[in-house]
């Protein structure tokens, strides 16, 4: 009936709708999109507030537009070094915001005592950690195209002095194609958040990063596990490094940095099928943090 207040909390608390009520947006069993884009929102205007996040921005920006000065080399080898250090500048930066802001999300609320006041509030445990989760990705996906687009830019600049690049060299200046390397970074560094949110759930800031930092670089190595475990005697350890190549999070995978440097040909399907592997591990790993999460004790 319309104008009675429901007595069961489960109504207040959004678990249960109204008889004859209609359903809006389809939301995911468990959370509420709206919570999460909140949370999402407000972590993205603390982040923009950080000055350490403006420096680390334009540090980055200012490198890229500075690698013109050390690529004074052979004709079409300039191009080549400005694009291989913008695009690991993207890259470098963009992991120091995942790992140093991801590691801080969960341990910094608890610092400042302000989860006791959160959770108690209708909102879900998952709810607060992807909120913090996609807040971060928003700040790190705006921070990445203002980044990219610096870089176009110095290309763009590098083009215009010189109007024979593009002849001497294997690909054009403004490339296109470095847009999927740089899609690629985006969805790595998705899942290094993830990664630095799930460790943040039950340790310290300083083990979470030396965790998350240790596991991305076990991560661009996860190949060589698969020849060592290959060519080692014993049945035991090689049966170890097959389970860690395909437990460990295959970051190799996402570099493809050098191929578009070098004008080699990056399909789309290769890009398609990668970045549904990173989606799928961080959803696996977003699961985990929130398991975890929801059995902390806060008291």
């Amino acid at each position: 009936m319309s104008g009675v207040a429901h007595a069961d909390p489960r109504y207040a608390r959004g678990l249960l709708r109204p008889a004859g009520e209609r359903r809006g947006r389809l939301a995911l069993p468990g959370v509420r999109m709206k919570v999460i884009g909140l949370v999402a929102v407000n972590v993205f205007k603390e982040s923009v507030r950080d000055k350490v996040l403006y420096s680390i921005v334009a540090f980055a920006v200012m490198l890229m537009s500075t690698t013109y000065l050390i690529g004074q080399l052979t004709a079409g080898q300039d191009i080549k070094i400005i694009k291989d250090l913008g695009l690991a500048s993207i890259s470098i930066f963009g992991l120091l915001i995942a790992i140093f802001i991801g590691i801080g999300l969960v341990w910094k609320e608890v610092e400042k005592r302000s989860i006791y006041t959160l959770l108690p509030k209708p909102m879900r445990r998952q709810e607060f950690l992807l909120g913090k989760y996609f807040g971060l990705v928003l700040t790190l996906v705006i921070n990445i195209a203002v980044m990219t687009a610096a870089f176009y830019l110095v290309l763009a600049l590098m083009r215009l002095l010189e109007p024979g690049i593009d002849a001497v060299s294997a690909a054009p200046a403004t490339d296109a194609a470095m847009l999927k390397a740089i899609a690629l970074v985006v969805v790595e560094l998705m899942l290094v958040t993830a990664i630095a949110l799930f460790f943040s759930t039950f340790s310290s800031p300083f083990l979470s990063a030396l965790l998350t930092a240790g596991l991305w670089v076990a991560g661009h190595f996860n190949s060589d596990l698969r020849n060592f475990g290959a060519v080692v005697a014993s049945p035991t350890l090689a049966q170890l490094t097959r389970a860690m190549y395909y437990v460990l999070p295959n970051f190799s995978a996402f570099d493809v940095k050098s191929q578009v440097v070098h004008a080699q040909a990056v399909p789309a399907s290769y890009v398609a099928l990668t970045c549904a592997y990173g989606l799928t591990y961080i959803a696996l790993v977003l699961v985990g943090a929130a398991a975890i999460f929801a059995r902390r004790d806060f008291k």
